[in-house]
């Protein structure tokens, strides 16, 4: 009763921000009301929030339109979202993965930390994943999966000088997830799980010494200000579902579902390209190369990735991050790699990517 009776006071606090949120003027004959990725980052400002606000209204001829507003200012925490999202209180929103790490750890595998070293690796992970995925969320939550996103890699970022790993251990390190956690810990680093918007005043005042955030999304923050050196190696990425509740979904204007399935897509493809360039862009940015282009120029220091570490990620991935992911989830997770990622990546019973 106590979590319902918290839930209902989301749901009101949440509605009550979406009509602030309300833009003057006659409405569009049919509106959608939507929660979007993190305010502060491309994904949501050059990408969700033009889509939903401008292009749907257009693409529609002016039949459709949208109000949204990101899930951190909204007033809903990010690990209540697939709940809301299954309530109803929600009818469209995003999800992180991450945040799914406690409660349904089956549902993160695709971006384990640790598995994918590059973007094309995400894609192949994903690839496989993703129909296991839609079932689920359908079947087991009501909630319809009708975009996946990614965020840039996510890479470390630390005060102190970093040559690779190893130079890691002792040091505490900012993490937004279970299977991070797994990562910086099996290298002797204490996690110390962190929400996005607490970052930079963890930095300040020394309660982390690195973090563990996109390399885009750093340079966003300020980053390049507070820390020294950026190291390459993607320690995983930060997918996150765009689903419905899929009694709001199934009761939309069957030409609005038509042009929603046409249009995200697009949508999803575009914000993948986006997460790829700026994965690039953060790195010029963040070290002051002549490439940045969109970002403010630091002087950061970028570790490239040695084969050495390269095995260790490996060694990591296997001993720990994938062992701990079987042992939270149980005999269900097994048959669900074994299905999916396992053969795709040809990582079987926890072999090596």
């Amino acid at each position: 009763m106590t979590r319902l009776f918290r839930l209902l006071v989301l749901c009101c606090n949440f509605w009550a921000t979406m009509a602030l949120a309300q833009t003057a003027g006659a409405p569009a004959p049919y509106k959608l009301r939507v929660v979007g990725g993190l305010a502060a980052l491309s994904q949501y400002t050059r990408w969700e929030e033009p889509f939903w606000s401008k292009e749907l209204l257009r693409r529609s001829g002016g039949k459709f339109s949208a109000d949204i507003i990101p899930f951190d200012r909204a007033g809903v925490p990010g690990v209540e979202m697939l709940r809301l999202l299954q309530l109803g209180v929600v009818p469209f929103g995003t999800t992180l993965m991450s945040s799914l790490s406690a409660q349904y750890p089956q549902y993160t595998a695709a971006d384990l930390a640790g598995l994918n070293p590059d973007m094309a690796s995400l894609k192949t992970s994903l690839a496989a994943f993703r129909p296991f995925l839609e079932k689920a969320l359908r079947e087991q939550h009501g909630v319809e999966a009708l975009a996946i996103y990614t965020y840039p890699a996510q890479v470390l970022f630390c005060r102190k000088p970093l040559g690779g790993l190893a130079d890691l251990a002792g040091r505490r390190v900012r993490v937004s997830s279970v299977g991070q956690a797994d990562f910086v810990g099996a290298l002797g680093a204490v996690p110390v799980n962190t929400a996005f918007g607490d970052m930079v005043p963890s930095l300040q005042n020394g309660n982390v010494e690195c973090v563990i955030t996109g390399s885009m999304s750093g340079n966003t923050l300020g980053l390049p200000s507070l820390t020294s050196h950026l190291y390459a190696m993607p320690l995983s990425w930060g997918l996150a579902i765009f689903g419905a509740n899929r009694a709001a979904w199934e009761s939309l204007p069957p030409d609005l579902r038509s042009l929603l399935r046409s249009e995200l897509p697009k949508l999803e493809a575009a914000i993948w390209n986006e997460s790829e360039h700026d994965t690039a862009e953060g790195f010029a940015c963040n070290s002051g190369a002549s490439a940045c282009k969109a970002g403010t120029k630091g002087a950061m220091v970028v570790v490239p990735v040695s084969a050495q570490d390269e095995r260790r990620r490996r060694e990591i991935f296997q001993s720990t991050v994938l062992a701990n992911w079987l042992r939270r989830c149980g005999g269900r997770c097994n048959d669900i790699w074994s299905q999916t990622i396992g053969p795709a990546r040809h990582i079987a019973g926890g072999g090596v990517p």
